[in-house]
């Protein structure tokens, strides 16, 4: 029967990225768990969709956070961070973790990440060029509105400054009704060489594998400019950067 502490172990069993990242800060005896996860005899067991194995009441609740989570965050898929912040918030791992490692996994493993990946040999992806292309001056009003109602009013005025460019580092994704959908952007943010982002793509059009198209046109500029690494700043998720050009997280000293 799948407990809270399963999910906790399953995590930090992951040596890679964000997850592996915690591993090495955090303390855990697993060999005290291990009693504790055997013992089903106080547990309510119940069926979830998510899991072809009985599960606890308490992990179904903590399953229902992390989708709440991923809906404030306007995500189309619940992610680990997600996953770390519901374990954390509702308290279900508490007696098995310090407040130092609560910490650290919220301020690693729940936040948005600087990443970096490597672009020296950068080979273009199959990738979707229709309706993807760079935008122009005549559209920066209809594109900061589209920013700013979809996003934030910090990234409109990011890429409204961009306009002042003479050379724009932006690119648009159109619907088939020419539509802003999306839009990524490089060397922009406070004026930052090699430096990826914003990127964001309006929820109804997501997995339809926008963002990975425009997140590729940039690396390409990128790369024809000469830049060995790409930085991915305050990326999230994280897992979408990991799969789309093995991005990986830049450890952080914060903890």
């Amino acid at each position: 029967m799948l407990q809270p502490l399963h999910l906790l172990t399953a995590c930090l069993d992951e040596k890679t990225g964000v997850l592996g990242e915690i591993s090495l800060k955090i303390t855990l005896d697993k060999s005290l768990l291990k009693d504790v996860m055997e013992d089903t005899s106080i547990q309510h067991q119940t069926c979830s969709v998510f899991f072809n194995v009985q599960v606890t009441e308490e992990v179904k609740s903590i399953l229902e956070v992390a989708i709440n989570y991923m809906k404030k965050y306007n995500q189309i898929y619940v992610n680990e961070g997600n996953l770390l912040k519901a374990l954390i918030t509702t308290n279900a791992v508490d007696r098995f973790l310090s407040d130092d490692n609560r910490k650290t996994i919220l301020s690693l493993g729940t936040t948005s990440r600087d990443m970096i990946t490597h672009i020296a040999n950068y080979k273009v992806p199959i990738i979707n060029t229709h309706h993807i292309r760079k935008v122009n001056k005549k559209e920066i009003n209809e594109l900061v509105h589209f920013i700013g109602k979809i996003f934030s009013n910090e990234w409109s005025q990011t890429i409204s400054e961009a306009f002042s460019l003479n050379k724009l580092p932006v690119y648009v994704a159109f619907d088939d009704n020419g539509d802003i959908v999306g839009f990524a952007a490089y060397d922009i943010y406070k004026n930052k060489k090699c430096y990826f982002g914003p990127m964001g793509v309006a929820l109804s059009n997501r997995v339809k594998g926008i963002g990975f198209s425009l997140l590729h046109h940039c690396l390409k500029d990128m790369s024809d400019i000469g830049y060995e690494y790409a930085i991915i700043g305050q990326a999230g998720p994280i897992e979408f950067y990991e799969k789309a050009c093995n991005a990986v997280v830049i450890p952080s000293n914060k903890v």
